[in-house]
């Protein structure tokens, strides 16, 4: 006769995900932010020929890249990532990429301003239910320990986004045109909506968590029952105010340096992709991924402040090249300069989410994510690029083509202030690892 105590026990162990499983959903999830920065990003490098082509000024240029597409990528990431606390995370990312995929397309077929600016803003929307499911099951799948380096692996579609946004988008303009680049970076996105559905599986909540026991079932809690326990954490406050700041200038360049390269130094978009590709692309997920590991490790042996310490370090070494790069008279000089800023410029997307998955309850994780970076994408992402086109029309009156100089200029003070909320993070772990 069986034993009934070991079957009970047995009952209470959940299914062991193997190593493979864990690195493939982490590879598929890869795919997925690249996709969605290829669709994002490709504006940056498209930039200037849709502003010839549609007649359209730099304030409504940041509008399309910036806080338009913004607000509804920020807002339905909330009721998204509450979804995504209650359902099937992999069915959402699946419908995601597939919706942002069809409407990257379709901005091909954009003949004015305002029907590109509503195909902006549904590739916000599709990408809207992708970031915060997505770090939840990362979250699930990685324990405390491992999760900054999984985090920077993932975050690394950032730049391969960048890459292959600027690569392809930047030659296919050249030869077919800006409406041929849209279509070629979004139908592939449809056959990731298929690999993502039926190939991944979905990791039981708080399994990294649990240490080999079962996960406890919890019940979410309510939207503002997770926005208050943000508000009241002081580290969580201080991480997305630094997160956010850096972002503002982080998107504002990636956006801008293209234009600002083709516009003032006379290149063209498939010389400043190839560059910018290897600049971005290479240098970034590099930088990325060794940031992670750093700030893994430092934080392993030294206490958790380093994950914010390291970024704040890294940002404030990429300044003074920014304003070189931005006040450069040659494209050699201004190239050149970007290098650096463009290999640091992502660090601090791995500590800063890692942060917010190590110190928010299971329950809250895609919400908790959802709203950092719906702060974050609002005005980061939002004002960013559209501050740096309003104040480059702004300038433009006095100083001509070297408007947009100025208005990128503009954005570096806010790289100082975010430093100073990662210094406070950093701080503020510390005494917690003091108690």
């Amino acid at each position: 006769m069986p034993d009934i105590k070991n079957i009970a026990a047995l009952d209470d162990k959940p299914e062991v995900i193997s190593a493979r499983q864990k690195n493939y959903t982490l590879f598929v999830l890869v795919l997925v932010y690249t996709s969605s920065h290829v669709d994002r990003q490709i504006m940056g490098i498209l930039g200037q020929p849709i502003k010839e082509s549609l007649q359209i000024s730099d304030t409504q240029l940041g509008l399309l890249t910036g806080i338009m597409f913004a607000v509804f990528y920020a807002t339905l990431g909330m009721p998204m990532a509450m979804w995504a606390d209650r359902r099937n995370r992999r069915n959402l990312i699946s419908f995601s990429v597939f919706l942002w995929s069809g409407m990257t397309a379709l901005c091909g077929a954009a003949n004015t301003f305002t029907q590109l600016l509503l195909l902006r803003i549904g590739v916000g929307v599709g990408e809207a239910g992708s970031n915060p499911p997505s770090h939840s099951m990362i979250a699930d799948l990685y324990p405390k320990e491992q999760r900054a380096t999984a985090m920077a692996i993932f975050g690394t579609g950032i730049n391969w986004g960048i890459l292959i946004g600027f690569l392809v988008g930047g030659w296919i303009n050249e030869f077919y045109g800006w409406r041929t680049a849209f279509v070629v970076v979004g139908l592939p996105g449809i056959l990731l909506a298929l690999l993502v559905r039926f190939t991944l599986k979905e990791p039981p909540r708080g399994y990294a968590d649990a240490n080999g026991e079962k996960p406890a079932t919890v019940t979410p809690p309510p939207f503002w029952s997770v926005a208050k326990f943000m508000i009241t954490n002081p580290v969580l406050r201080n991480i997305v105010a630094a997160s956010t700041l850096i972002a503002f200038t982080g998107y504002a360049s990636v956006i801008w340096v293209p234009i600002y390269l083709v516009r003032i130094h006379g290149m063209g978009t498939g010389e400043v992709g190839t560059y910018l590709a290897l600049f971005i692309g290479v240098g970034g997920a590099i930088g990325i991924y060794l940031g992670g590991r750093l700030a893994d490790f430092l934080s392993a042996r030294n206490g958790e402040q380093w994950l914010p310490w390291v970024v704040a370090i890294a940002s404030l070494i990429g300044l003074p090249f920014l304003y070189l790069c931005f006040t450069a008279a040659t494209q050699t000089g201004a190239l050149w300069a970007y290098a650096l800023p463009a290999a640091l410029g992502t660090v601090y997307v791995a500590p800063g989410f890692a942060l917010i998955q190590n110190h928010t309850p299971t329950e809250m994780r895609s919400v908790a994510a959802a709203i950092s970076l719906f702060i974050m994408n609002i005005i980061g992402l939002g004002l960013g690029p559209f501050s740096v086109g309003f104040f480059s029309d702004v300038f433009t009156p006095e100083f001509g083509v070297d408007g947009l100089r100025y208005g990128l200029m503009t954005s570096l003070v806010v790289v100082l202030w975010g430093c100073f909320h990662y210094y406070r993070t950093g701080v503020l772990l510390k005494r917690l690892d003091a108690q």
